[in-house]
């Protein structure tokens, strides 16, 4: 079993200008992704896939393989990341399974990523993903505006819902780690194509870096969890 640590990370980001390799706590962000995915240790090999020749620099220097620099049509702001999954398997070729590490969670532990990769291989999923409690219920704390222009619950329930407790579970879809049967990646468009399990992963750790807010929340968790 080739099983293929990959960070996705495209030099164009609206949000933080030059995310992937802004300095997080003294590191580039993206330091913090290829670090987890060298001491997971099922990995086998890690890549970075990535359009951007600086990136491809720092990816290198921390320890990642740049064995091709991603085509200019898939690192466009509408780009589905899919594709460049797709692309990354083909041009590899021997591949049974990626693991997608994405570098927008610094947060992560190695153990986060092995353990969706031991999720999966003891499964007949296709893919695996890591998943947080969500902060917020579709069937309690979320709403909608009906076509009157009133207030509405984005799921309506036929019971009364006093309490966000009695509410169905729900989660949030987190990127520590995507590990996915590579077959099943070549012959769908989408993860919801398939078998589709998830490990669920506290909310400390489940940090997905999006905005400048997000930036400052991250320094100060890492700095943090090195003070202990």
């Amino acid at each position: 079993m080739n099983i293929v640590g990959c960070i996705f990370a495209r030099g164009g980001s609206k949000g933080v200008p030059r995310k992937n390799i802004r300095p997080l706590a003294g590191k580039p962000l993206i330091a913090y992704a290829i670090e987890a995915a060298l001491q997971t240790p099922s990995i086998q090999r890690l890549i970075v896939s990535t359009d951007d020749p600086e990136i491809a620099d720092v990816a290198r220097r921390f320890g990642a393989e740049v064995p091709f620099m991603r085509p200019p049509e898939l690192a466009a702001d509408t780009s589905p990341e899919w594709l460049s999954w797709q692309h990354a398997i083909r041009t590899l070729g021997d591949v049974d399974v990626l693991v997608s590490v994405p570098a927008t969670a610094p947060l992560r532990t190695p153990a986060d990523v092995e353990n969706c990769i031991q999720t999966l291989l003891n499964s007949d999923a296709d893919i695996t993903i890591t998943v947080t409690p969500a902060a917020r219920s579709p069937f309690f704390t979320m709403v909608v505006f009906n076509e009157g222009g009133y207030i509405q619950r984005v799921i309506p329930t036929t019971t009364q819902i006093y309490r966000r407790q009695d509410a169905p579970p729900v989660f949030d879809i987190t990127p520590l780690a995507y590990v996915v049967r590579a077959p099943f990646v070549l012959r769908e468009n989408s993860m919801f194509n398939g078998k589709m399990n998830a490990v669920i992963v506290p909310q400390e750790r489940a940090l997905d870096i999006d905005t400048e807010q997000d930036f400052e929340i991250a320094e100060f968790l890492i700095q943090k969890r090195l003070r202990k």
